[in-house]
């Protein structure tokens, strides 16, 4: 595998530029109830600091991207979802990025839990209802309550 011998690119300087919008971000701040007043100058850091994440989760998901068996251009959920699910910074995202399940999986897995549900409902109702009808096989277990000393005891009747 060939080493990286591209030039790290200097850091960029802020300029008072930002690519997301200052005054949306002094909303969401005001939102929160313990911070009273915000300064500009606090709300453009956290602007940044904002810019900053979404560019590297947006790197850790092209980096997936290109791990795919078929690399593609653009980047999807799935690559985002594996990006928080790999990497060990970004696992405080798990809850709100989860892995998704393709639905015919979904649906496989559900039915084959009604079948069996049914399966296990109908031989039990089945057994119930041979039971009270007499059907049985003669044999039932039943349970009987000592007086006064509260223990049980199974005793075997017989029809």
């Amino acid at each position: 595998m060939p080493y990286n011998t591209n030039a790290i690119p200097p850091r960029k300087e802020p300029t008072g530029q930002t690519q997301l919008p200052l005054t949306r971000v002094k909303k969401i701040v005001q939102q929160d109830s313990d911070i009273h007043m915000c300064s500009n100058n606090a709300a453009f850091i956290i602007t940044l600091a904002a810019e900053m994440f979404v560019q590297h989760l947006a790197q850790e998901a092209n980096t997936q991207t290109k791990l795919d068996r078929k690399p593609r251009r653009n980047i999807q959920y799935k690559d985002l979802a594996n990006a928080v699910a790999h990497r060990d910074n970004l696992e405080f995202l798990q809850d709100v990025v989860p892995k998704t399940t393709p639905f015919r999986k979904i649906k496989a897995t559900a039915s084959a839990t009604q079948s069996r549900l049914r399966a296990t409902n109908t031989s039990a109702f089945g057994n119930a209802i041979a039971e009270v009808e007499g059907e049985g096989d003669g044999e039932g277990v039943g349970v009987r309550e000592r007086e006064g000393e509260g223990e049980t005891e199974s005793i075997e009747e017989t029809r």
